[in-house]
């Protein structure tokens, strides 16, 4: 069997940071609100650096961390949408809740990007204080849209081109 020798022999698929033209949704928990807004506005200004128009960005609020994969579930039913970030932050208090709201989170948006096959960049921070939680949200909100754009261009590139011939001629 023949390998390669070294990389450049091997097609790479680089890393394309390239926002125009592409549609992007966010939904946006509104519990620990300020922590929220700080993710959202980091998110839309990379969005923004990384050529994405803002006419293109369409932003969803819901509750709290629990109720963001049915409005990411909504938003893919649309079609409209090459890729979407969820926002929220989850902080640890003196119960269990946190633990039930960090999983259940977590897993709703994982499964929502499966099922679907759109990409969805998870900008819940799960953090044990405030303190954390303002530390994160300038990085984390930039890195959901580096993230979100990436993967879009990376399902639009590994999706192959449809060739439907409507009206056929006949021979």
């Amino acid at each position: 069997m023949n390998t390669p020798n070294n990389e450049s022999e091997v097609g790479v698929l680089a890393a394309d940071l390239n926002g125009q033209g592409l549609h992007i949704g966010i939904v946006q928990a509104r519990f620990n609100e300020d922590h929220c807004i700080a993710l959202r506005t980091a998110c839309i200004e990379e969005l923004i650096a990384l050529g994405v128009a803002p006419e293109d960005i369409k932003l969803v609020t819901v509750p709290g961390a629990l109720e963001i994969a049915f409005a990411l579930q909504k938003l893919v039913e649309t079609g409209e949408f090459d890729g979407l970030v969820a926002l929220g932050a989850v902080i640890r208090g003196e119960t269990y809740h946190f633990e039930l709201v960090a999983n259940e989170s977590a897993a709703g948006i994982t499964r929502t990007s499966l099922d679907s096959g759109l990409p969805i960049a998870n900008g819940v921070l799960t953090c044990e204080t405030d303190a954390q939680a303002y530390a994160r949200v300038q990085v984390k909100g930039a890195d959901c849209a580096k993230a979100v754009v990436e993967m879009a261009n990376l399902a639009l590139a590994l999706t192959p081109d449809i060739d439907i011939e409507i009206n056929p001629t006949e021979e």
